[in-house]
């Protein structure tokens, strides 16, 4: 379970596994501006307890993995999936199944294409290939975005606070708030960052798109897990990846917001067993409602 910096693709990635590097791979990508802590450690080992080898990783710009000029990324959606896999290399994983959230899902979606021989399955949560006429980001949301002002990013404190404001407008009215745990993942997150204002840069990054137009070729199982009040990536945007993706499942998630809450666990970490059951290929979860 020790963090290493691994040295891929000219940058550094941190990265962290949980398991027997004999069982099945599952690779954690997560969204953006986001460390790979929001996979949290618990959630890991509930995958890695039942026969999965797990590996989360930061980012580039966010966590201890490379970080760049705020606003100069000097990146891509590609080099950023080319991360993953060369973050399976220093594993010395050949194939994995992907659990993508938010722009995780995403990139899931360019590398189940752009290297096809190295995913097994894919899971994409709250995610979409962004098609055109897909709902747009809840007014709401931008709101509160909009009234958000200036930001200090070097007094710690204000940074804590806007995280954690940030976190709660994303949630669905299922699960209530959890203050205190977000709070101490936020303080953790901003503690061990090599520079937590450079997360900002994911809404710079570019590319992606001759990849996500070609969404229904994805060869690979496919499950879509989306909350129906997801305000930040709309509900439809999962309907839409279900009818995109040739026989991919789905499992809704009642109330659930942008998130993926505690009280979700269970029945997310289900359905991802037994869509990574690599022996059972009809084990894919279709219209399930949690």
């Amino acid at each position: 379970m020790a963090e290493q910096i691994l040295k891929v693709n000219g940058v550094e990635i941190c990265a962290e596994s949980f398991g027997k590097p004999t069982d099945p791979a599952i690779l954690l990508i997560m969204g953006a501006q986001t460390s790979m802590l929001w996979w949290e450690e618990e959630f890991c080992q509930r995958l890695a307890d039942a026969g999965r080898f797990v590996i989360r990783f930061d980012n580039r710009d966010v966590g201890r993995s490379t970080t760049y000029e705020v606003g100069q990324p000097g990146y891509t959606f590609e080099d950023m999936a080319d991360d993953a896999v060369r973050v399976l290399d220093a594993y010395g994983v050949q194939q994995t199944h992907i659990v993508g959230m938010s722009m995780g899902g995403m990139l899931a979606q360019i590398i189940a294409l752009r290297h096809p021989e190295r995913v097994r399955t894919i899971t994409l949560h709250a995610s979409s290939n962004f098609a055109p006429g897909l709902p747009p980001v809840d007014e709401k949301l931008m709101e509160f975005f909009s009234k958000m002002g200036e930001i200090n990013w070097e007094d710690e404190q204000e940074v804590l606070e806007v995280a954690v404001a940030s976190s709660k407008v994303l949630i669905g009215s299922k699960q209530p708030f959890d203050e205190a745990r977000v709070r101490e993942l936020a303080q953790i997150d901003i503690a061990r960052s090599n520079h937590y204002a450079s997360k900002n840069n994911h809404a710079f990054v570019t590319g992606g798109g001759t990849y996500l137009v070609r969404t229904g070729e994805i060869a690979v199982p496919a499950l879509v897990i989306h909350g129906t009040e997801d305000p930040l990536v709309p509900y439809e945007h999962g309907l839409n990846l279900v009818n995109t993706i040739p026989g991919a499942g789905l499992l809704t998630l009642e109330g659930t917001g942008h998130e993926l809450p505690h009280g979700d666990w269970d029945v997310v970490i289900e359905a991802i067993l037994k869509h990574t059951h690599w022996l059972q290929p009809d084990s894919k979860v279709k219209n399930r409602r949690g």
